[in-house]
């Protein structure tokens, strides 16, 4: 007689709530890693706001969303880098090409400029998130053969750029994210994140659009071509 797993029941709901398309929509619009408040994800899902509370009060239950208020507000958040990360796994592994081709000039404008850059919930990803990986390894900052690392002249690369990096954090310094549209692996975990945080704070990167579209700005051209040694036409 053989006796299941205890942990089945647990993976079950997780699938169960992650095989829904209105409340993967919510998931794949929070790797941008703010928050949101229901409307804005029941207009981003196109369903009504009472039928998205409903779906928000799972994923809260489920513990892949966290809420919180301000003022009159209540806004809802990924629950962590963890759950980003598992998100953007499942996006990788179904692919870039499962979905409809996109009907519009507008839906086709959005969807090339989130290839050429986005964040991928705190770090960079798409073609600009590869290229910053690729120059971080080619420069000897970054290991990929054993798994992602930091080399030495990686950790000082980033204290005299100025990005100070949380060595006390609980989340690994490096660590790789298959990225969905690349299909390559770009840098995320602590560094990934500091890399992101600082592109935008400097205004190497701004935000485009409703979605999690960045463009390099030409500040930000001149920077990554100085510093890491990226042609700027790499990333437009």
């Amino acid at each position: 007689m053989t006796t299941r797993d205890v942990r089945a029941p647990g993976l079950a709901a997780l699938a169960g709530l992650l095989a829904d398309e209105t409340r993967a929509a919510c998931l794949l619009a929070l790797l941008d890693g703010r928050a949101w408040t229901a409307g804005e994800l029941a207009r981003h899902a196109g369903v009504a706001p009472s039928t998205l509370s409903e779906h928000l009060g799972k994923l809260v239950a489920g513990g892949l969303l966290v809420g919180e208020r301000q003022g009159r507000h209540r806004y809802v958040r990924l629950a962590g880098p963890r759950i980003a990360q598992l998100v953007e796994d499942l996006v990788a592994q179904a692919g870039p090409d499962t979905g409809p081709a996109p009907r519009t000039l507008r839906a086709a404008t959005a969807g090339s400029a989130m290839a050429r850059g986005r964040t991928c919930y705190d770090h960079l990803a798409g073609r600009l998130g590869i290229a910053v990986t690729d120059a971080l390894t080619a420069r000897g900052l970054l290991r990929q053969d054993t798994g992602f690392a930091l080399t030495d002249p990686g950790l000082r690369w980033f204290a005299n750029t100025g990005i100070p990096l949380d060595r006390a954090s609980r989340r690994p310094l490096a660590r790789a994210c298959l990225d969905w549209t690349e299909r390559r692996p770009h840098l995320a975990g602590v560094a990934g994140a500091a890399l992101c945080r600082h592109a935008l704070d400097t205004g190497w990167c701004v935000r485009i659009g409703s979605e999690r579209a960045v463009k390099v700005t030409p500040a930000g051209e001149r920077a990554l071509s100085e510093l890491l040694g990226i042609d700027a036409t790499a990333l437009r």
